[in-house]
């Protein structure tokens, strides 16, 4: 559920109707919460609260995106809310990992949020693995997108008008019965339950994934985030301009540690 922050003793829930509510799936490489921090962080969003949740690991830590001594003292937790109301967007962080069997309960908590806030759409980063890709998903770009059919109806067009390519389906028995066709998101978390979730209820979801592997991530995370600013249009694409578009995303201080610590000086 939604707690909101409570600032100068007011904790009212903020409004977030027709807003588009964009997050991560826990997922290989952890690329879309990678992708999420550079949106809170160039985006400069404000946190307006948590989403208390028994699903998640729990944790605690400092602010990850601060920008001064007077900030960095904050504390974050696993699942958090971001909102710009000037982009009518607000963004759920997600930064443990899922407990085991609590994917269902998580998404059905979540779906029921999104009702009750009256969101316009929902867009959700993911990742698949690379190694468990089919002879059609070797070809082309590793990027990859799958729309509700509520939200098919209101944006289909201008997928094919960015010439994005479709989550393929790949056969439920290889070999055996290739007509029946499966959606298959390796390495995913919870895309396809919370996709096909969506579907039945009738919520407007886009889920946008890219094929990778564990390592780091972090050229994975810009290669996503420059594919959903393609779509939403969050920061101005420089496009006369040659310089590499991920300059234009502002890295988090937190990243500094993304692969722990140097080395001890002792050690030498």
């Amino acid at each position: 559920m939604f707690v909101p922050c409570d600032r100068g003793g007011v904790s009212a829930a903020p409004d977030f109707k027709g807003f588009t509510l964009l997050m991560p799936a826990v997922s290989v490489g952890n690329v879309g919460q990678l992708a999420i921090d550079l949106v809170i962080s160039t985006l400069d969003m404000t946190k307006v609260g948590y989403f208390y949740t028994d699903c998640l690991v729990p944790m605690v830590g400092n602010n990850p995106y601060a920008t001064a001594e007077e900030n960095s003292t904050e504390l974050s937790i696993n699942a958090e809310v971001y909102s710009l109301p000037s982009k009518k967007l607000v963004v759920l962080q997600i930064r443990s990992p899922f407990i085991k069997n609590k994917y269902r309960p998580f998404c059905e908590t979540l779906l029921s949020w999104v009702k009750t806030i009256k969101c316009a759409r929902v867009v959700l980063l993911s990742s698949s693995h690379a190694y468990q890709r089919d002879d059609e998903q070797l070809l082309g770009t590793p990027l990859r997108y799958l729309l509700t059919p509520d939200l098919e109806k209101a944006v289909g067009g201008r997928m094919k008008e960015l010439n994005w390519k479709e989550m393929e389906r790949v056969a439920a028995y290889p070999g055996i019965n290739d007509t029946d066709k499966i959606l298959h998101i390796p390495g995913g978390g919870i895309t396809k339950l919370l996709f096909t979730e969506s579907c039945s209820e009738g919520i407007q979801m886009a889920v946008l994934l890219k094929f990778c592997s564990e390592g780091d991530n972090i050229p994975d995370a810009f290669v996503l985030v420059n594919y959903l600013n393609e779509w939403l249009q969050l920061i101005k694409s420089e496009s006369n301009n040659s310089t590499d578009p991920s300059s234009q995303w502002k890295i988090p201080s937190s990243w500094r540690l993304l692969f722990g610590n140097g080395l001890p000086p002792a050690l030498f």
